[in-house]
């Protein structure tokens, strides 16, 4: 544990990302650890053809895209006041695999994840991100209960 250099935190920007941000920060003071906050955002819709789309949802989805990079970018530089190496990444994708693929690259000794309590219904027709992650993880995963 003590080459815990570091944490990748899942956020969905939810009021609950400062509960993950805070459970990631006591971990990196201990271990002095760098926090790549990371939002993997939803891939670009497909269309019918091989058209680009409609602009006014194109116009939509970059502004979107702008708004999380910005709120990233807040989160980052917080954390960087706090005395804390961090970074912020917005990556577009499915979310689980992308994760994956993003760990590998930088390197990443831990997961801080959220999990909401969910219905089995809700369960059953949704990835339960939090624990597709585990399963298929090689890298410790702290999932954190979020309400």
């Amino acid at each position: 544990m003590s080459s815990m250099k570091n944490i990748l935190v899942a956020v969905d920007f939810s009021n609950d990302d400062q509960v993950l941000l805070s459970s990631a920060t006591q971990m990196a003071e201990m271990f002095k650890s760098k926090i790549w906050v990371v939002h993997i955002a939803a891939p670009d819709p497909d269309f019918v053809g091989y058209e680009p789309g409609p602009q006014y949802i194109r116009d939509i989805r970059a502004s979107d895209l702008r708004t999380e990079h910005k709120t990233l970018k807040t989160y980052a530089e917080n954390l960087d006041k706090a005395g804390i190496e961090s970074e912020g990444l917005l990556i577009q994708g499915p979310t689980v695999e992308t994760i994956l693929e993003e760990a590998a690259k930088l390197n990443i000794d831990l997961f801080v994840v959220g999990n909401h309590k969910h219905s089995f219904l809700y369960r059953l027709f949704n990835e339960d991100t939090p624990i597709e992650l585990a399963k298929k993880s090689k890298i410790p995963v702290l999932i954190v209960p979020l309400t």
